[in-house]
């Protein structure tokens, strides 16, 4: 018997008959057929679309690519912004420090509490699965930056306007007189700074500047205030000081006696004690300090009201004068 196929039908030839009898499948051979259908479609369904996702764009991976790149410009121009506005911040913030600051003798702000950032290895950490990290953590960085910076920059010009508003009543209590009489500048007789000390013949600190003169002088408080002190103190003999607000304190030394007593207020010019030798001192003198803020200040800067500019400068180089002192 021969077997003949005509497109999907199967038929057998039978000699003895001298025909084609038509053979049908079994059920099995069904199944199996289209078992292998399916697998090859599955097949070539799964070639093309790992072709397509290869080698072409869906519209909305292209859409999506137009958007990142587009995103990434935006970071770029704002990291260059935030860039400007550092520089701008940085101008300000150096106008602030040497000049208003300067203006109105507030109390510098450390570059540490200016340009602190914000720590912590971690802080950033959830922008790190983004795309573009590093630039998203970056531009990031910087607004936080600028951010903190403004703040402390904000507070700053609010303390410098109070100032102002108090400016007047500051002009009257900053010490900008010479403690006595010394208009020729006879008087002076050792600045502050490194001095040769006139007992122990060593050199130290000398925290404030010296005027010779006889005993029973007048000694006049150099800016309005509230006298703290009134007394006795080691090293100082007899001495007055006195608070004048605004960080500042002003302190005399070696009086042969008071004419102010603690509590007192006191005005620029008030007669707050006389002369004399008490204390550490080899002479009748006026030991004389400006302390700004806690910390002792030259006093050749705080007689701006008293001198011209020209007794101003022979005062400076008065107490530039690396001599003895006289305590």
């Amino acid at each position: 018997m021969e077997l003949h196929r005509t497109r999907k039908s199967y038929y057998l030839y039978d000699p003895n008959t001298l025909s084609y009898e038509r053979v049908y499948p079994s059920t099995k051979d069904r199944i199996f057929t289209i078992i292998r259908h399916l697998s090859t479609g599955i097949i070539v369904g799964l070639i093309i679309f790992f072709v397509m996702m290869r080698f072409f764009e869906s519209p909305t991976e292209s859409q999506l690519r137009k958007e990142n790149k587009l995103l990434q410009t935006q970071y770029e121009v704002l990291s260059l912004r935030l860039n400007n506005a550092f520089d701008i911040l940085n101008d300000i913030q150096q106008r602030d420090e040497n000049l208003y600051r300067a203006i109105f003798q507030a109390t510098s702000i450390p570059e540490s509490i200016r340009k602190l950032g914000f720590g912590g290895a971690n802080r950033y950490e959830y922008l790190m699965s983004l795309p573009n990290s590093d630039l998203v953590v970056a531009t990031t960085q910087k607004m936080d930056m600028i951010t903190k910076q403004l703040y402390v920059q904000s507070n700053s010009l609010e303390e410098l306007v109070n100032i102002g508003k108090t400016q007047e009543e500051r002009a009257k209590c900053i010490p900008a007189i010479q403690p006595l009489a010394n208009k020729d500048l006879k008087h002076t007789a050792s600045g502050y700074g490194m001095r040769i000390d006139p007992i122990y013949r060593t050199p130290r600190f000398h925290g404030g500047m010296d005027f010779a003169a006889n005993i029973g002088t007048e000694i006049y408080a150099t800016g309005n205030g509230v006298v703290t002190f009134s007394g006795w103190k080691q090293d100082y003999g007899n001495c007055v000081m006195v608070d004048h607000g605004f960080g500042y304190v002003t302190l005399y030394g070696h009086m042969s006696a008071f004419k102010a007593r603690v509590g007192q207020k006191v005005t620029r010019g008030e007669v707050i004690g006389l002369v004399g030798s008490t204390g550490k001192s080899t002479g009748p003198h006026l030991h004389y300090e400006v302390i700004v803020h806690g910390r002792r200040d030259s006093p050749s800067k705080y007689y701006f009201m008293d001198l011209t500019p020209e007794e101003y400068d022979h005062m400076i180089q008065i107490a530039e004068n690396h001599g003895q002192v006289m305590d």
